[in-house]
């Protein structure tokens, strides 16, 4: 929920910075993915290399340019840490050692196993909250939009390309939307259908809107930043706001509130972006993790909100 806002923010900021790294404007990395081109990526040189890469990279996207990119990163780390440097990054990257063919390989089965614990969550919230409750549509709606944001998460996390980097920021952009209209029917929908049904229209309006413009006009990383910030503190404070107005009332809103702090805390951890922990676990892959255990929370209170629902409506049925 609100964890994918301080994400976006964090990204955003850091790619409208990072897309040129000190690593990759070094003359010594250029030269060496120059001269590897050269020497390995066409002809039979380019043949050899087909023949002999596992099949594995190749159905992931792995191509000989990239495992120069890949080779020629390492050269000029150990050139940085032999005369003493830090460690660079490159394209807006740390080096990360790869596994098989994964890019990340601690970011992505981080967000493999965020995407597990929504799944997990998912069944037993269709296991133990019946469809007649009146939220779920809309919270079923919502585990689907998260499992599919954490999936492109996992996929860009293992193979960083323009197309999953934006399916990344589009389906987390998604959530946060997905998180406003769900926080919106909670608060309003129930008792004025009509209102969530043009709230939502609009919302879709204006997700596709920003889609098209990152898609068809220009992939603008300050304007990603500047929208999911708005949406970002619009979903936060709709939030916060409505829980502490009930959480006498209903004491299971707790469980939000401590969901919202909780993801804003953690967030904190992308600040202290250092190289990776055995050229493998970077404070990303920590906040990843971290998030993982708060999900299933976030699923619980839904849970428990919707059966309290269930409950207070069969109520007034009984009275009419």
């Amino acid at each position: 929920m609100a964890g994918r806002t301080a994400r976006l923010v964090l990204l955003a900021g850091v790619a409208a910075i990072a897309h040129c790294s000190q690593g990759d404007r070094e003359p010594v990395y250029r030269d060496c993915v120059l001269q590897c081109d050269k020497r390995n990526c066409s002809g039979d040189a380019l043949k050899h290399f087909r023949s002999r890469q596992p099949i594995y990279m190749s159905l992931a996207g792995w191509t000989c340019q990239d495992d120069c990119k890949y080779e020629c990163m390492w050269v000029t780390v150990d050139i940085y840490l032999q005369e003493g440097h830090e460690v660079p990054q490159f394209h807006g990257k740390w080096p990360f050692s790869r596994f098989l063919f994964f890019q990340e390989p601690a970011s992505a089965a981080a967000s493999f196993l965020n995407g597990l614990a929504s799944l997990m969550m998912l069944c037993r919230y269709r296991t133990f909250v019946p469809a007649s409750s009146p939220m779920y549509p809309t919270c079923m709606a919502f585990a689907w939009v998260s499992l599919n944001a954490w999936f492109w998460s996992t996929v860009f996390h293992t193979r960083d390309t323009d197309l999953t980097e934006k399916m990344d920021y589009f389906c987390a952009s998604t959530v946060i939307l997905h998180s406003i209209y769900l926080c919106c029917v909670r608060t309003v929908g129930l008792q004025r259908p009509a209102v969530a049904s043009a709230f939502r229209v609009l919302l879709l309006l204006l997700l596709t809107a920003h889609v098209s413009y990152l898609s068809l006009v220009r992939f603008d990383y300050g304007y990603n930043l500047a929208a999911n910030v708005a949406i970002g503190l619009v979903n936060l404070v709709w939030w916060l706001a409505w829980c502490l107005w009930n959480q006498q009332r209903l004491p299971h809103v707790r469980k939000c509130v401590a969901v919202v702090l909780l993801l804003q805390a953690l967030s904190l951890l992308e600040l202290l972006d250092f190289p990776p922990l055995f050229w493998i676990l970077d404070a990303h892959a920590i906040w990843h993790i971290s998030t993982i255990p708060v999900h299933v929370l976030f699923f619980s209170f839904l849970e428990e909100d919707s059966l309290y629902l269930l409950k207070q409506s069969k109520a007034i049925f009984k009275l009419d």
